[in-house]
Formats: C-alpha cells, structure tokens, sequence
C-alpha cells in the first residue's frame, strides 16, 4: 500500500483507519477526496498492480467514508446502513480471494501442467503410456450416456440452486461534478440556500455528496457561510 500525503496526515491507509478508529484523529480533518485523487493518479502510473491490493484499498476507503459521513450526519446512520458496509467489507475480501484464486488457475494453466487418468492394461494393472499424455474413454462409451450424466449433473446443480435477492444499484454521484455544479451555481448568484441545496437531493447518498462537496470548497477558500441569527437560514456566499 502506497503512503498518502494529505494536511495533517502522512502514511499508509491502514494507519489513518486505526488512527481514527482509536480516535486520535478527527476523521472531519482529512480530505478523503485528496486521497482518492492520488490513489488514483497512482494506479494510472503503475504498471503492474496486485489486486490484493486494490481489493485492501476500497475496504479501508469504504470504512473511512462511511465513518466521515456517520460524523458528519449522525442522524443518518441507522442500524441497516452498519449492516450494509459490513456487507460490502465482506463482498470486498471475497473479490480479493476469487481474484488470488484466478491468478493460481492461469498460472497452472500457463504451467503446461495436465491432469490424465492413467492407461490401464488388459490384465487390470495400472500403468503410463510412453507417448504423450491423452484422453481414453471406455469403449463402450457413447455420446448418449455423456449427455445423461451430464444431464443428472444439471439436475442436481438446480435443487442447490438458492433464489439471490434483488437489489436496485443507486446511481453514482461525484463529488466532482457536485463541486462544479455548485460553483457554476454561485458564478450566477452571490448566495445559495444551504437547506434548499440539500433538498435538491433525492437520496441521502446525494445528500452526504452535496455536503462534503460544499466542505471541500470552504476549506479551499472558495465559499463562506453566513447566518444571521441562531437556527436562522445558513446561506452559502462565494468569496
């Protein structure tokens, strides 16, 4: 895992979660934007990349972002949405291994390496052809009794068979295009409602992604908040 350089931090990924997670550090304080702009410029430079390891990365980036987004709206956690990233952590750690698995059969299969059932002689006695390696079925083999087995094969695999459940996929929202949107919103007014911007959103992930997007740019000193009394409207004003 590369070492990622952002204000306040500077170290491998692995040491940010702990570090948040033992809450040393205030997961509010570290631009995970930044951080997956490098990840990304880093993999685009690369030549060769073990899937180990981007398999790592989008666990512990998925576990920070759930973290910042839980400390940034607390009132948006519940119980099902923990549940969720625990699955994805666990779809994440099985993709790595499907991964290593496919690795070891393309290097066996690049190997040269064939498994055969041995040649049997006419008095029963197990032995190797001299000759190259082949496939001998039995004589009385034919193609009708290959198509019933692999029929009753099928069969069974159906009774095994488990319905899986169906899930709607969300679509994806970039920060990116959220700041761009919302800069191209101030360059035609002075100031945006705070509250108006986020009911615009019609999911809480837009929700999150409209907020970090408008934190991005205050911390790049490109927006500022202003309200008039407690409780009052927040507006939104470009510098």
């Amino acid at each position: 895992m590369i070492d990622f350089q952002v204000e306040k931090f500077q170290g491998p990924l692995g040491l940010l979660l702990q570090l948040i997670e033992s809450e040393e550090m205030d997961i509010t304080e570290i631009a995970l934007a930044a951080i997956a702009d490098q990840y990304v410029a880093y993999v685009e430079r690369a030549e060769n990349i073990d899937p180990e390891e981007i398999a790592d990365f989008l666990v512990i980036a998925a576990r920070l972002l759930y973290i910042k987004s839980k400390a940034l709206l607390p009132y948006l956690s519940t119980e099902e949405e923990e549940a969720e990233i625990g699955d994805l952590e666990r779809q994440l750690k099985m993709y790595k291994e499907f991964i290593e698995a496919s690795l070891k059969v393309s290097a066996l299969i690049d190997s040269d390496r064939r498994l055969f059932a041995p040649v049997f002689t006419k008095g029963g006695r197990r032995g190797f052809a001299a000759a190259a390696p082949s496939f001998i079925p039995p004589k009385q083999l034919l193609a009708s009794d290959l198509e019933s087995i692999w029929r009753q094969a099928l069969a069974r695999l159906r009774k095994q068979e488990k319905k899986l459940p169906e899930a709607r996929l969300e679509p994806k929202v970039s920060i990116d295009e959220r700041i761009s949107h919302i800069r191209g919103l101030l360059a035609e007014q002075l100031s945006l409602s705070f509250q108006r911007l986020l009911e615009k959103a019609e999911t809480k992930v837009e929700v999150i992604v409209n907020i970090l997007a408008v934190l991005e740019l205050a911390k790049q000193r490109e927006l500022v908040f202003e309200q008039e009394e407690l409780f009052s409207e927040i507006r939104v004003l470009k510098i």
